[in-house]
């Protein structure tokens, strides 16, 4: 049988297509400012059951969206590891330094593989190795427990960024969740310590991060800040109206600050109707979810399992990875292309968008860029580009 010559361009398209994308993707250094298995290890640990336990230099296929050998396989290769804990944790700032303990712990067993690294140049070194550059990023400035001295040895242990709200607010910062939703906020910003710790993050050459905060907090560190900000994990308000994306007027804010917006993967951030999909399939299983909780397993435990037993059901809701390309687009038509980045979330969410499986998809990311006609420039600026670019930025005095 003759295959017809139309097939056969097709075929041979989607052949340079293949090569031509994973090609790019090797080259660029890709980052991603924002992972969350650091609060799945300690968890595991601290819940003492050895089948749930997270060790990231296994093989976590079946239990994560991320390990050492999978970070490699989807060529990442800076990770910058969240720090995370919520806001009524006792004795935020142990619970952070223990974290950072379980990561020091698989660069201490894996040294050609993952380093911590300290600054860029570090980090290009590292990258050149082709290891993996490892730094921390505390999300809620919380976990410094109200003192400087305490911000100061996080950042001696490799915090190189601060968000400086989760969903709670602290003393001396609002969060978007709170501006937006709690009515008894007597005031709302940064305050006079809050300003304190902006400007010694700028002099210890910390990124400040704005994802989580609220807007008035926003634009009380865009007056304050001497260095340009980031976002370590959000979207895009426009596309998806949630208190955790940022308005146009926000992203302007940031371009002409010099700063940089990493697209976070929540469907919940990206696909305006997934929370109420969302909302119906836990409905809809509520008997079994209320009988898992009713067993002892936690609320985040309860949604993975229902949500790995339902499959199908999850993947009808979930946004195809094309969304997310939408959020990066926006941004660039809105600001140019030299102020947007990935912070995945990976391991912080349930749930992922279609193709978007785990660490091993980002090639797919640099394939659907080029598929929209972005050059190799822009791509590299995407993947990695403009976050080195701030991070350099903020280390000069």
């Amino acid at each position: 049988m003759k295959i017809s010559f139309t097939i056969c361009c097709f075929f041979f398209a989607q052949l340079l297509m293949a090569q031509s994308f994973t090609k790019v993707h090797k080259k660029a250094i890709l980052v991603d400012t924002h992972n969350d298995i650091l609060m799945k290890a300690t968890d595991s640990l601290l819940s003492k059951q050895p089948e749930t336990e997270i060790v990231f230099d296994k093989n976590l296929t079946s239990k994560s969206h991320s390990d050492l050998a999978r970070w490699k396989q989807g060529g990442l290769d800076v990770q910058i590891f969240s720090v995370f804990c919520t806001g009524d944790m006792k004795n935020p700032f142990q619970f952070a330094n223990r974290q950072m303990d379980t990561l020091d712990a698989v660069a201490a067993r894996n040294p050609d593989k993952i380093v911590k690294v300290a600054n860029i140049q570090q980090l290009l070194k590292v990258v050149k190795q082709q290891k993996i550059a490892a730094m921390f990023g505390v999300e809620g400035g919380h976990m410094i427990e109200n003192s400087l001295s305490n911000l100061d040895s996080l950042f001696k242990r490799g915090a190189r960024y601060m968000t400086l709200t989760w969903n709670n607010s602290t003393p001396w910062a609002t969060s978007a969740y709170d501006e937006t939703f709690n009515k008894n906020l007597v005031s709302k910003g940064l305050t006079d310590f809050g300003k304190k710790v902006v400007n010694r993050m700028n002099e210890l050459g910390m990124l400040v991060d704005i994802s989580h905060v609220g807007e008035q907090t926003f634009w009380d560190v865009i007056t304050t800040t001497t260095k340009p900000i980031f976002a370590s994990h959000s979207s895009v308000y426009s596309l998806c109206k949630h208190q955790r994306n940022l308005k146009d007027d926000q992203i302007k804010g940031i371009a002409k600050n010099g700063g940089v917006i990493q697209i976070n993967f929540n469907p919940g951030f990206i696909d305006s109707t997934f929370d109420a999909k969302e909302k119906a399939f836990f409905v809809k299983h509520k008997q079994e979810a209320d009988s898992l909780a009713k067993a002892g397993m936690d609320e985040w435990n309860v949604e993975n399992y229902l949500e790995s037993r339902y499959v199908t059901e999850m993947n009808a809701i979930r946004p195809p990875l094309a969304f997310v390309i939408d959020h990066i687009e926006y941004i660039i038509q809105l600001v140019g292309e030299d102020y947007v980045g990935l912070g995945s979330d990976f391991d912080g969410i349930t749930v992922t968008p279609l193709q978007l499986n785990d660490v091993t998809s980002y090639p797919l990311i640099t394939k659907s860029l080029m598929e929209r006609g972005y050059k190799k420039s822009t791509i590299y600026k995407i993947l990695g580009g403009n976050f080195l670019r701030v991070l350099k930025a903020n280390e000069s005095k």
